[in-house]
């Protein structure tokens, strides 16, 4: 424990390029800890600065660490199109009750090239009526791509919200065949 009454944790990093952006992926010795969108040097400091915050460990930059080493291969398999299960071990320490809930479910319920509403995932987790919560729990998501956030879209057909921006979210659902691939 530090001197903050936290448990240290090793937080090591890497940044991938990747179909919709530079993704910087983190991880602890339980597992995946975070993804982050748009990962440019500014992007990433900030991120770099919650997580030293939230865990009580300077992130390292490690792209070669034995815990970033299988993620990184299967966001590469997974935008290269020869994945559609992530099977990594996950750290949800960034994440807890009804938002950890529903990105348990999420992440187990909600296989590739399907999607579901927001009020049907609310449903699943035994709160019918949260759709809100449910978009809540989406825009907290410390791990979208491989927890997949992307594939929660509105009842009325609608794509939703995403935090990795609209066009990304497009590129996943396409990725995974939901979606007509974009023109341009």
């Amino acid at each position: 424990m530090n001197s903050h009454g936290q448990y240290e944790h090793q937080v090591v990093w890497a940044v991938v390029d990747t179909d919709i952006g530079p993704l910087l992926l983190a991880a602890t010795d339980d597992g995946l800890v975070n993804v982050v969108f748009h990962a440019t040097d500014s992007v990433r400091d900030k991120a770099l600065d919650r997580l030293a915050s939230r865990l009580g460990a300077q992130p390292v930059e490690a792209p070669g660490a034995p815990q970033l080493a299988e993620a990184i291969r299967q966001v590469g398999a997974y935008f290269a199109g020869e994945r559609q299960v992530f099977e990594l071990p996950l750290d949800w320490s960034l994440i807890s009750g009804f938002n950890r809930q529903v990105l348990r479910e999420l992440a187990s319920g909600v296989p590739f090239g399907s999607v579901v509403g927001y009020g049907d995932l609310a449903r699943r987790v035994g709160q019918p009526g949260a759709a809100q919560a449910v978009g809540t729990a989406m825009g907290a998501n410390p791990l979208p791509v491989v927890v997949p956030c992307h594939r929660v879209v509105e009842s009325d057909g609608g794509i939703g919200g995403f935090g990795g921006g609209l066009e990304a979210k497009r590129k996943l659902l396409a990725l995974e065949g939901v979606l007509p691939e974009p023109l341009f």
